[in-house]
């Protein structure tokens, strides 16, 4: 049958890329790494130090996790053309529609793994902290603000990540003035740091009576996560501490006690919030861990002038500074003014799918190096 030729050709045509992303993957290498790594974790000493032991196997752990998904991948492939083969013989209907399925389903995930090489950066596999703020526009930017913190939120929890507030602060009449959240998981700061920079809005806005139509600005920031292994020494005289009501989820508890802290870095005029926990010695913790991620990327830019890598350049909340526009009206177009890439699916981006956008500017970083 034609359909199941054209499949096992398209199978086929991936088995050099196939091979080329095992060798971006470095699998043999990891494979002789996780060999040692096995070896250590049955030394008698092994757990002398715990934190040791822990990190060595959560790294452990990791390369194992990328060794067994390229493996799938792999069997993935050879499984379909051998059920492309039985399927031709007999001619099969059902199975033709089983390996359409299991081919679209193998090329998303060659995709998401050759995506994962691109990743190339020291803080990539970091956790991230991603925080809107709503610019020029008044009510309309904070209803804009709100409408990428579900952006991003959404493409987190499709992507599998985590997602956990850590500030929010609403808007006067409608949206948020801005927003902090955490996106947990493998990967998260690598993905998101493509999303630094000022997002532009083009609707008619629900808020004119008279329809008009109306530009907003939200700017998004975005940083990693940093583990213990990185010091950055605060010195508590330069830190103004206030503490307020938290509002938002946490029950009644939350909002009678003043458990939200924002911190104040007095040198720098670095100012972060967090009201997530219902301690307000957790928020604070938190909140420092913020704070540190903050004043890390500020150090390397000065000492070694890749703040791009770490925050991004940043710029004024407004017109000339975006770096991708969602026009609503007259025509409905998302693009990206760094890379050029574009869709008129402007609800589909906004149900989170921005992958086309990552992957375009993880593309471009690449070819740049």
């Amino acid at each position: 049958m034609l359909e199941f030729d054209n499949l096992r050709l398209e199978l086929e045509g991936y088995e050099e890329p196939v091979k080329t992303l095992r060798e971006s993957l470095h699998i043999d290498h990891i494979l002789v790494e996780t060999s040692e790594l096995e070896a250590r974790t049955q030394e008698p000493d092994f757990w002398n130090d715990v934190d040791k032991a822990q990190q060595l196997q959560t790294k452990l752990k990791r390369l194992q996790k990328k060794v067994d998904s390229f493996n799938a991948l792999s069997s993935d492939r050879e499984d379909l053309l051998a059920l492309i083969e039985l399927g031709n013989e007999e001619e099969d209907l059902d199975t033709l529609e089983e390996v359409k399925l299991g081919v679209a389903s193998f090329k998303e995930a060659f995709e998401k793994m050759r995506l994962e090489t691109l990743l190339t950066g020291e803080y990539d596999r970091n956790n991230a902290i991603l925080t809107l703020h709503a610019g020029a526009g008044g009510t309309e930017a904070q209803d804009w603000a709100n409408m990428l913190y579900r952006m991003f939120t959404r493409w987190a929890e499709k992507a599998g990540f985590e997602v956990k507030l850590l500030d929010m602060l609403d808007g006067d009449e409608a949206g948020i003035k801005s927003a902090s959240i955490m996106v947990i998981g493998e990967n998260a700061y690598g993905f998101l740091r493509s999303e630094v920079g000022v997002h532009r809005l083009v609707r008619i806005s629900p808020f004119d009576s008279n329809a008009r139509r109306h530009t907003s600005f939200v700017s998004c920031e975005v940083m990693p996560e940093l583990d213990d292994t990185i010091e950055i020494t605060i010195d508590p005289s330069d830190l103004r501490v206030d503490t307020y009501r938290a509002t938002g989820k946490g029950g009644q508890h939350i909002n009678k006690t003043d458990s939200a802290v924002r911190l104040t870095h007095i040198p720098t005029g670095v100012v972060v919030a967090c009201q997530s926990e219902r301690s307000q010695i957790q928020n604070r913790e938190t909140a420092m861990n913020m704070l540190k991620a903050k004043l890390f990327a500020i150090a390397q830019a000065a000492q070694m002038e890749k703040i791009e890598d770490l925050k991004g350049v940043q710029m004024d909340i407004a017109w000339g500074s975006q770096i991708r526009s969602y026009v609503f009206c007259p025509y409905t177009s998302v693009k990206d003014h760094r890379t050029g890439y574009e869709t008129s699916n402007v609800d589909a981006v906004m149900d989170g799918d921005i992958d086309g956008f990552i992957n375009a500017f993880l593309s471009g970083m690449k070819n740049e190096k």
